[in-house]
């Protein structure tokens, strides 16, 4: 089992866009940057605000409750980076964008 699961449709996600889903039991906002997506987990460390509703521009996301900004290819905080969101690794298969969010 690749651990890889469905979580939206790629064309319903445009570029410079974030959307929130449910990944296996976990809330995970994926993220369209130039075509290419990544997953984080949708709950900011600060006070676990929806990254997913966040303000993405370029690969940073702020967060819309408290503005903690993020680097959504690597989950580091663009602050701090010893604070980091897990990040989730993603592909795209028959026009699904498929995330892993537990280890096979």
């Amino acid at each position: 089992m690749s651990g890889f699961v469905n979580a939206i449709a790629a064309a319903d996600l445009a570029p410079g866009r974030a959307t929130e889903v449910n990944v296996a039991g976990k809330a995970v906002a994926i993220f369209n940057v130039g075509g290419v997506f990544y997953a984080l987990s949708n709950t900011c460390l600060h006070r676990g605000g929806p990254l997913g509703q966040g303000f993405l521009e370029g690969s940073s996301v702020t967060c819309p409750w408290h503005n903690w900004t993020y680097d959504v290819t690597t989950g580091e905080n663009v602050v701090n980076h010893d604070l980091k969101v897990p990040c989730y690794p993603t592909r795209v298969e028959n026009g699904q964008v498929q995330v892993q969010v537990e280890q096979p």
